[in-house]
């Protein structure tokens, strides 16, 4: 019998060690052990004992003792375990449940994380993706513009719009009238600028590099959504009743809708398309299906045709039917 007893004191002070984690609580460490009480003792109890041993292993108490305070670190720790009703149940929750190696450590650093307002993160995070998103669209849209100023021809155009307007003069008057290098120096930054100016103001960008807008920020997104999606919505009742069941005659924005669906393009898509080219799909008709397939199939005809006449293509077929049965095609 007393073999039996000494055996389950045995494995109870075992399993007890190897439920002890390192880096949580009071470590390797029993909590109980390191303020020598045991599991029944009452939160009195608990902070008795710890006055007791604070007082005793304070580092000002013992400063030529160089373990005291790491020491007193460890009763101080064991004392926050232990006085928290809610930690004191996680605590010996670890130390009956040793398997359980995961849940520990979650529980111990959830306790320990900052109380921080989930919505405060929401809000910021939205913040900041909506400053980041605007940053980008005006990066991207000054790089469209800078490359359009150095395209010839939107370059003349622009010169030609600042002369009509008088904020341009002759590029071989200028040069005449002025001499100095730093005016010859400022005058040309004047130009680029409202060439650059000219150009912003008569493009009209589509696409992932058009001009930025603060409608189309996540924050503002987020409150109009709704109120889009009951548009389109409307608008698709009202297309399918008056133009789907009653067969009313076509308007320009039904038209586009119906181009728009025969191509398969999303709505941004189909609107970063050059306007003179929205205008010849509307020429051709392209809303009807029998115009649209028979301009899908010239273009597919047109691309045969412009890959047959590559030089490239020419070359890589004559490679290929001059190698057909060699030991490089035959690997594959």
């Amino acid at each position: 019998m007393l073999g039996i007893k000494s055996l389950a004191i045995l494995t109870l002070i075992v399993n007890q060690a190897h439920c002890l984690i390192e880096g949580i609580y009071c470590g390797k460490e029993n909590c109980y052990d390191v303020l020598g009480i045991d599991r029944t003792a009452t939160s009195r109890e608990v902070q008795k004992a710890y006055r007791k041993l604070a007082r005793k292993y304070h580092p000002d108490s013992n400063p030529n003792d160089p373990d005291t305070s790491s020491k007193f670190i460890l009763i101080a720790t064991a004392y926050e375990t232990l006085k928290d009703e809610e930690a004191r149940l996680e605590y010996d929750a670890m130390l009956d449940n040793p398997d359980q190696f995961y849940r520990h450590y979650y529980r111990y650093y959830r306790r320990r994380s900052p109380n921080v307002d989930v919505r405060l993160v929401i809000v910021t995070l939205i913040s900041v993706i909506s400053a980041f998103q605007y940053y980008t669209s005006w990066y991207r849209y000054n790089e469209a513009i800078n490359y359009l100023t150095t395209v010839a021809k939107y370059r003349k155009m622009a010169v030609e719009i600042g002369q009509q307007r008088g904020l341009l003069d002759d590029p071989a008057n200028e040069k005449q009238k002025i001499k100095s290098r730093e005016v010859k120096n400022g005058m040309k930054a004047y130009r680029e600028e409202v060439i650059r100016n000219i150009v912003a103001e008569n493009m009209q960008i589509e696409g992932g590099y058009r001009k930025p807008s603060w409608k189309r920020i996540l924050w503002i997104q987020l409150f109009t959504w709704p109120y889009e999606q009951i548009c389109c919505l409307v608008w698709l009742i009202k297309y399918y009743v008056n133009y789907v069941l009653l067969c009313k005659p076509l308007g320009r924005e039904q038209k586009l809708y119906r181009i728009r669906k025969n191509f398969q393009m999303s709505e941004s898509k189909f609107e970063s398309i050059n306007a003179d080219e929205i205008e010849s799909f509307l020429e051709s008709k392209l809303w009807l299906k029998e115009n649209f397939d028979a301009y899908k199939q010239e273009k597919e005809e047109e691309m045969k045709l412009n890959a047959a006449n590559n030089a490239k293509l020419k070359k890589y077929r004559r490679w290929i039917r001059n190698h057909t049965g060699s030991g490089v095609a035959s690997e594959f």
